[in-house]
């Protein structure tokens, strides 16, 4: 037998919702064909079997959360004798002793905190919106089984860091409180009975397009946003993309749309201007310079608006930049667009051309990417 856990999936990412099983218990499945489809806040990802053999359990339901570390299906492999003993497979990064299904409501930054701090949440009483446990509470939480320690450890399979990296969770989660307590009518009050005045279909906000809420929201509360609008004669390039466009048709990047050359435009402002390729440390009154260009692109999909990156455009040409648009933008709309490839942006455009208008004022993608522009 093969128990195959959740792997890890990326920098940050401790659990995912399944959203497809390509398998029934009783399958019989080859090596690298697809299991399931785990979505997370940030990307789809198909996970493939890392083994022959036929399916024996499942783990997880549709629609359920699954951890990482969580087992998501066990594998009679082809060959191994009947009733043999479960073979673990080698453990994943992050071993987490928490149900797979029935985890508590709580963002990924407080089920961090409560690894960090070696605190089950389950055992935690929420009191945030929506039942949500929140990092207040964990730090509470934390701090009472210190001063009374339980005969059994809480989650004694957690690796927990050094205090310093303790500390400064704990930091940042005191940073959030005081946040929230100094913006006025941040509370949340419940919503009407929305059926009172007629039918109504309601649908889960989860995974890609919850995490862009949350981001959006936190965006528009915490980042001063102003906006500054000027026009450019373009009428000469634009004669030359055209010229270009039909002659290169067929090759990669032949397509050649006008966001290659801003993107190629905006880099140079980058490089030219260091101020705009910054992030801002609240946790630590830090002003972070970046010396690399890697430039998001706003991509409209049915799950949100999600931001690919093209990274180091400074170091390549419109050609190779307008090939990276393609393929980012179809990958991205299919759902097969890696995590990787969500990350790392310093700088995001939005091109509203499609939609028609004469200017638009949007959200800043996140606090790490504190400047955007606008077509």
């Amino acid at each position: 037998m093969f128990v195959f856990k959740l792997p890890d999936l990326g920098e940050g990412i401790h659990e995912g919702e399944i959203v497809k099983w390509y398998v029934q218990v009783g399958d019989v499945i080859k090596e690298d064909d697809p299991l399931v489809d785990v979505e997370t806040d940030k990307a789809a990802v198909t996970i493939p079997s890392p083994v022959s053999g036929k399916v024996v359990q499942l783990g997880g339901e549709l629609g359920g959360t699954v951890l990482v570390g969580a087992v998501i299906a066990v594998i009679e492999e082809t060959g191994a004798a009947p009733g043999a003993s479960p073979k673990p497979e080698a453990p994943p990064r992050i071993e987490i002793p928490v149900p797979i299904t029935g985890s508590p409501p709580a963002a990924p930054a407080t089920r961090r905190l409560a690894r960090e701090l070696g605190v089950e949440l389950k055992l935690v009483t929420p009191s945030g919106p929506g039942g949500r446990i929140t990092p207040e509470e964990v730090k509470l939480f934390a701090k009472k089984s210190a001063a009374a320690p339980s005969e059994e450890p809480i989650a004694a399979k957690i690796e927990v860091p050094d205090e310093t990296a303790v500390e400064e969770r704990l930091a940042e989660a005191e940073y959030a409180a005081q946040a929230r307590a100094t913006i006025p009518f941040l509370d949340l009050e419940p919503l009407p009975d929305f059926e009172q005045w007629g039918p109504v279909e309601k649908q889960p906000l989860r995974s890609i397009r919850r995490k862009v809420a949350h981001r959006m929201v936190t965006s528009m509360t915490l980042v001063p946003h102003v906006a500054h609008m000027d026009e450019a004669d373009v009428t000469l390039m634009e004669a030359f993309r055209l010229r270009e466009k039909e002659r290169r048709m067929g090759q990669p990047g032949g397509h050649l749309t006008l966001l290659a050359f801003v993107i190629k435009a905006v880099t140079a402002g980058l490089k030219a201007t260091p101020a705009f390729n910054v992030t801002l440390d609240p946790f630590k009154e830090e002003i972070i310079y970046k010396d690399y260009y890697n430039i998001g692109i706003a991509v409209d999909t049915g799950k949100g608006l999600l931001v690919p990156v093209i990274h180091n455009t400074d170091r390549k040409s419109i050609m190779e930049i307008s090939a990276s648009i393609e393929d980012l933008a179809k990958r991205t709309r299919e759902g097969t667009i890696k995590v990787a490839e969500l990350q790392g942006g310093t700088f995001t455009i939005t091109n509203v051309g499609p939609l028609g208008g004469t200017a638009l004022i949007p959200a800043v993608n996140d606090l790490r990417q504190s400047r955007r522009l606008d077509l």
